[in-house]
């Protein structure tokens, strides 16, 4: 799935050292504001323990995790909707994009030049929020000009657009992200066709010291309160670490590593999850011999559409799927064991796969 989820900040908080922990492209960081201008893209492939798990029953071939393509977009700064610091083309970087990473400094560091000259997450939050705004303000004003004439004269669909941007205009003029809004789900259809940036969703992301790592700081406080009325999800992550984790290239050095500094896994991990989530994304599975394989489709998807992410045949000519609930794959230990216990059911179009799902599907074109 061509399903994206852009890295935001102001210049020098941490983004392109966080890519290159999340991705195998190795991004350009450096202690100066700009040092990213064309935004850089990596595939990162997603944990999930239940491929292994498949794996050790299946013994496949080959086994292919699933992945999200992540983008990392240069810093924005004061007057970014105006063109300011390349402003313009940074904000289409983002509009391209289907959610958000907002990376926060949340830690103390005089070696490290900050572009607002001292560290301070809420104002760095407000900056951006306040540049995405201000474009969506303009633009919808846009919008609502090509609109305006066709509503005057009575046109049905141009009344119900207007009021819509009306409502959206007034809300982010009390500088507030449309991502809150309490949309209507046949008004937030409607406006969602015009891909405005703070209505996409975002995951805030406090960038943190080593020391910071097991406890909380008192700019994580700070960012945990203000977001509060958002509803988004925020996680702590400390890049000078994941970094270092990132280049062990032997899994045992690893483990210790994490084991030396309190964790279980890297930050990372959690962060390529929560990031899967933020895109509304689900996993299927296929298990035979030559491959055990994840797939991504996005949530409340039906069998065809999931059969489709596979092969475009698969759903043009979509007869039926076979399923086994992964559990029952798990504990019954094989495709037959489950045949046998009456776990294999015959889902047709009208099927919504479920999270885990082990499918096979039958087509004819």
């Amino acid at each position: 799935m061509s399903l994206k989820c852009g890295i935001v900040g102001l210049p020098n908080v941490g983004k392109s050292t966080l890519f290159n922990c999340l991705s195998n492209a190795k991004a350009q960081s450096a202690n100066f504001p700009f040092c990213t201008i064309e935004p850089n893209i990596g595939m990162i492939t997603v944990p999930d323990d239940r491929l292994n798990q498949l794996a050790k029953l299946v013994k496949p071939e080959s086994v292919v995790p699933t992945n999200i393509e992540i983008v990392d977009i240069a810093g924005l700064v004061k007057g970014a909707s105006n063109g300011e610091g390349l402003g313009n083309k940074f904000l289409a970087n983002i509009r391209e994009t289907n959610a958000i990473i907002h990376v926060l400094r949340c830690f103390d560091d005089e070696n490290i030049t900050h572009v607002e000259g001292s560290v301070n997450p809420i104002r760095d939050k407000e900056i951006i929020d306040l540049e995405l705004q201000l474009k969506d303000l303009e633009t919808l004003e846009k919008l609502k000009s090509k609109n305006i004439r066709s509503a005057e004269t009575g046109n049905k669909s141009s009344k119900i657009l207007i009021s819509i941007i009306d409502r959206c205009i007034s809300y982010l003029e009390q500088g507030k992200s449309l991502r809150s809004f309490d949309f209507s789900n046949e008004d937030y259809l409607l406006i969602s066709n015009f891909n405005l940036l703070t209505i996409k969703p975002v995951l805030y992301l406090c960038n943190i010291d080593e020391q910071s790592i097991n406890q909380t700081n008192k700019y994580v406080n700070e960012v945990k309160k203000i977001v509060n009325d958002e509803g988004a999800q925020i996680l702590t992550i400390a890049t000078s670490i994941e970094s270092e984790i990132a280049e062990l290239e032997n899994n045992d050095d690893r483990l210790m590593f994490l084991n030396e500094i309190g964790l279980s896994e890297p930050g990372v991990n959690n962060l390529i999850t929560s990031t899967y989530q933020l895109l509304n994304l689900q996993t299927f599975f296929t298990a035979g011999k030559k491959e055990v394989r994840a797939w991504t489709i996005k949530k409340n998807s039906y069998a065809p559409q999931a059969a489709g992410v596979i092969h475009t045949d698969f759903e043009k000519g979509f007869i039926r799927a076979e399923v086994i609930a992964f559990d029952d794959f798990i504990s019954l230990g094989s495709e037959l064991a489950c045949k046998e216990a009456g776990k294999l059911s015959v889902e047709g179009k009208n099927y919504m796969v479920n999270d885990g799902d082990i499918m096979h599907f039958r087509f004819n074109v």
